[in-house]
C-alpha cells in the first residue's frame, strides 16, 4: 500500500537585505515524515528600480554562498552558472537533543514548548560556529540549484534560507527505513501544549504501520488461497 500524503508549492521571495534577513528563510525544525523538495524556479534580477538586483543584494548573496562552508564540488557547479536558489542546512536526526541544549542556553523554556519544534530559531554561521566547538554537532550545508530534488529524512532538524525568489514543490513521504522517527517526532508533538501548531497527530503513522501490514498479510492469504504450491515452498525455505 502506498501513502501519499500531502503535495506541497510554496513562493519565496529572496533574501534582500540585512534589515530583511529573515524574511524568505525557513527556520530550524523537524518534519513528523521524510520529505522531497524540488526547486523548479529561481528568479535572478529584476527586485531594483533598473529590472536588477543592486550591487548589495548581489554581494551579500555571495558572501551568504561562500560563508556557508559547501564542498567544492557544489562550488563548481556555481562558477559553471547554475542557478542556486536556496542555502540548506541540515543535521543529523541523532543531535537533536544537542541543539535544543544549545537554542534553550538563549531562550527560556515554558511548558508544552520545544526549541526546535516552535520553530523560532535560524542559526546563522555564529551560531553553527558555536554550536560545533560546544557539542562538536556540524550541519551539513547544501546549495539548492534549479531542477534539484532534495531529501529531508523524517526526525533531521534542517533550516532554509532563499538566496533569489523561488518556488519549490515539496511532497511528504513515509519510508520503511525512517518509520521509527515518525513515531519518535510524534510523540515529541503529543507533549506540546494542545495550542501549538504542531500538537496534532496530523501524520497518523501507526495508522500508515497498520494498514500496510494488514495490506501485506491480506496479499499473502489470498495469494495462498489461489496457489497452494506457493505455501508449500515457502515452507521448505524455512525447513
Amino acid at each position: 500500500m502506498e501513502f501519499n500524503l500531502y503535495i506541497l508549492t510554496y513562493v519565496y521571495r529572496q533574501l534582500t537585505s540585512q534589515a530583511t534577513k529573515k524574511a524568505g528563510t525557513t527556520n530550524l525544525h523537524i518534519d513528523v515524515s521524510d520529505a522531497v523538495n524540488v526547486l523548479v524556479y529561481v528568479g535572478i534580477g529584476g527586485h531594483g528600480d533598473d529590472g536588477l538586483d543592486n550591487e548589495e543584494e548581489i554581494q551579500q548573496v555571495e558572501a551568504e554562498i561562500l560563508d556557508s562552508n559547501i564542498d567544492e564540488i557544489q562550488l563548481q557547479r556555481l562558477r559553471n552558472g547554475e542557478r542556486p536558489g536556496a542555502l540548506w542546512h541540515l543535521f543529523r536526526a541523532d543531535d537533536a537533543k544537542k541543539i535544543r541544549e544549545y537554542i534553550g542556553r538563549a531562550q527560556r523554556k515554558t511548558a508544552g514548548s520545544d526549541s526546535i519544534h516552535d520553530q523560532t530559531a535560524y542559526l546563522e554561521k555564529e551560531d553553527l560556529e558555536k554550536l560545533r566547538d560546544w557539542s562538536k554537532v556540524e550541519s551539513y550545508p547544501i546549495l539548492q540549484f534549479l531542477g534539484d530534488a532534495i531529501f529531508i529524512p523524517s526526525g533531521a532538524p534542517h533550516q532554509v534560507k532563499n538566496l533569489h525568489s523561488c518556488i519549490k514543490i515539496a511532497e511528504d513521504f513515509v519510508s520503511p527505513e525512517n518509520l521509527d522517527r515518525c513515531l519518535i517526532t510524534t510523540n515529541e508533538f503529543r507533549t506540546l501544549s494542545s495550542t501549538h501548531t504542531n500538537h496534532a497527530d496530523i501524520l497518523q503513522a501507526k495508522n500508515i504501520l497498520y494498514y500496510t501490514v494488514h495490506d501485506a498479510l491480506t496479499t499473502l492469504i489470498e495469494s495462498n488461497e489461489t496457489n497452494p504450491s506457493f505455501e508449500s515452498s515457502s515452507s521448505n525455505v524455512y525447513n
